[in-house]
């Protein structure tokens, strides 16, 4: 049995961030941090991004074993010992607690078919893996055309791959971006080299020999056709992994329920990062938020919440994207079913992006345009009523 002060179930960006937090209030409290991944704490963004043009992968590492913390690797916590302040792992360690965080982030969605033979990309274990397949191969298939699909299918034409990207959408991003800018994200990405199959649905993966035969259908006709590729990437978005907290008795909907203080229903119980659910005042709900502003911010957050000084945790989170030789920052809501008010520049190259509800300003895309998240932050702090009309030229775009 370990005893720690602090034990953090989790080994992501959220888990480095929240040692981080605890350090700058607690200097010397003991720390254990348990994580089902292999490897230490690492940033996630560049397994979609740098490390497939020029940076390096020693450059990911967060060093968080450097800020006098007890790593336990490759061990998957299964239980949660509310009376005795206990976790207990996979391999029989047991872990005793004053203050436990819970970042234990989100698992990805998986498909019907093809196993292990789909890589389902978000840790390192999935970048090494493809990138082990395309220093051999030459022919990929991408499904899905959301956040993850779109970088993935754009990391690796950059890197002179064959690519397809199927999904059942009409267009790249749809779920996000207003539809005319989806479907010229389509028509970018043909002209980048990218074979875009929109509204197709996959419906089986086989061996064909030493490749893989990848079946598609069209969701307007019947008619099956066949891909064969070197390799299968699946980003069709994350489930919280919430289940340890749920049967802890801990409040759980889409992710664990925290107060603003991140407290998970427990007073020495915290929960942070992809799989906590909280209450933002910016957009009056509860929200969950799968992006690394937010693992950050709200990690630190948690880490000094644990060491004793809470403070009400009111960051309304942005995320970023890079695809191809275009580039985003976003904040708020984005969701392509809101009205959305898009002020270009020049069209589809750099513009803004505003999604409204009931007249105010819920999101802002910033496409192509830098440095006015915190800008697009206090125009959604804003009661309105706001109208197109209005906001056109408000943050840095058409003039």
């Amino acid at each position: 049995m370990a005893t720690y002060k602090y034990v953090i179930v989790g080994g992501g960006m959220t888990a480095d961030a929240a040692v981080k937090g605890i350090r700058e209030v607690d200097p010397d409290g003991s720390i254990g941090l348990v994580s089902d991944e292999n490897d230490a704490p690492y940033k996630r963004p560049p397994l979609s991004k740098g490390l497939w043009k020029d940076t390096p992968l020693e450059s990911i590492w967060c060093k968080t074993d450097s800020r006098g913390v007890t790593l336990h690797l490759g061990r998957s916590v299964q239980s949660i010992d509310l009376r005795r302040k206990q976790v207990a792992d996979d391999q029989g360690g047991v872990y005793t607690f004053d203050k436990l965080l819970l970042a234990t982030g989100g698992t990805p969605r998986r498909l019907p078919f093809g196993g292990d033979r789909v890589i389902y990309f978000r840790t390192l274990r999935d970048y090494r893996a493809l990138r082990a397949l395309a220093d051999q191969g030459r022919k990929f298939a991408v499904i899905g055309g959301g956040f993850i699909g779109a970088e993935i299918a754009a990391a690796l034409a950059m890197n002179q791959k064959d690519v397809t990207m199927a999904f059942p959408e009409e267009g790249i991003g749809a779920r996000v971006f207003p539809r005319a800018l989806s479907l010229f994200l389509n028509d970018y990405y043909r002209q980048k080299g990218v074979t875009v199959l929109e509204e197709h649905l996959v419906i089986g993966l086989e061996d064909e020999g030493k490749r893989l035969a990848l079946r598609l259908r069209a969701t307007k006709d019947s008619p099956e056709r066949r891909l064969l590729v070197d390799g299968v990437v699946a980003g069709v978005g994350i489930q919280p992994r919430a289940e340890l907290a749920e049967k802890a008795g801990l409040a759980v909907d889409n992710g664990i329920v925290v107060d603003e203080t991140l407290h998970a229903g427990h007073p020495d119980i915290f929960a942070a990062g992809d799989v906590a659910a909280f209450p933002s005042p910016a957009l009056g709900r509860r929200v969950r938020v799968e992006h690394e502003d937010n693992a950050n911010t709200m990690g630190r957050f948690a880490g000094r919440a644990m060491a004793g000084k809470a403070e009400p945790y009111r960051h309304l989170p942005f995320f970023y994207s890079d695809l191809f030789d275009l580039g985003y920052e976003a904040v708020g809501e984005l969701d392509s079913r809101l009205e959305t008010v898009e002020d270009w520049k020049e069209p589809y190259r750099e513009g803004v992006v505003y999604y409204l509800k009931q007249g105010r300003v819920r999101g802002v895309l910033l496409w192509n345009v830098w440095d006015q998240v915190d800008a697009a932050r206090r125009l959604i702090a804003e009661p309105g009523p706001h109208t197109p009309v209005s906001l056109k030229g408000r943050l840095p775009a058409a003039k």
